[in-house]
This record gives C-alpha cells, structure tokens and sequence, in this order.
C-alpha cells in the first residue's frame, strides 16, 4: 500500500486535487495544479536543489511546467545520466546563441550532446580566434 500525502501546493490557480504518483509508488496529492519545481520541494530541499526537469507519465518536462492532472511523476536530477544529458544539451544551445550574438553572421549547423560534454558545428567565412585584449 503507497502512502499518501496532502500538500497545500498552488491554491491560486484553484481546480481540483492532483494527485502525484512518484517512481516508489508514493503518492503526494496536490490543492491544485501544480509545478515539477513544487514537487520536488514537497519531497526534500535537496532534492529541490538538484532538481533540473521533471519527467510526467514519461516525458520530460522543464521544472516550471504545470502539472494540472492526475500523473506519474519522476524528478530528473542533475546527476543521473539523462540529466545530465539535459545539461548538455541545454549548455549547447546557450553557446550557439553566445556565438550568435557575438558573430551575427555565423550560421548554427548542428551540435548534440555527446558521451563527454557538447559541441556545434558553426559556418562562417572567418574562423574563429582569439581576441586579443
């Protein structure tokens, strides 16, 4: 038998309970609609801390997205494996648009996540050097 907890999670967005079922079987229930970020914190501080997305009923998700529905719920930390392929993914995307605001005239191509951090393919007629300063 799960155990069952009543939260008093995100009453101004009102609407009925939601309840929250966690990979152990547990299962918290919500006022309300409510964010992975809200979960996370329900549980723990460190799990909150090291929160990076959540997955609902197996897709993931950002931490700020509304749960407003019953839903299997698993909180992806920063140091599992698909965390930290979300990290990496995410890293990527911020340095093509670091490189995009420097180099307007640079085009993205194509950068993944690898096994050992991220990388972008970049096409422009200068290669990229140092600045000296």
């Amino acid at each position: 038998m799960s155990e069952e907890h009543i939260l008093d999670g995100s009453k101004e967005r009102g609407s009925a309970p939601i309840v929250v079922t966690l990979l152990d079987g547990k299962r918290l229930e919500f006022s309300g609609p409510v964010t992975g970020c809200e979960i996370a914190s329900a549980i723990g501080p460190r799990l909150a801390k090291a929160a990076i997305a959540v997955r609902v009923d197996g897709r993931p998700r950002d931490l700020a997205a509304v749960i407003d529905r019953d839903a299997a719920v698993a909180i992806i930390t920063r140091d599992s494996a698909e965390g930290l392929e979300i990290l990496r993914h995410d890293a990527a995307h911020v340095m093509a648009e670091a490189v995009k605001e420097l180099y307007p005239d640079t085009q993205v191509t194509f950068g993944p996540a690898t096994e050992t951090g991220f990388y972008y393919d970049f096409a422009r007629a200068e290669p990229f050097t140092p600045r000296r300063s």
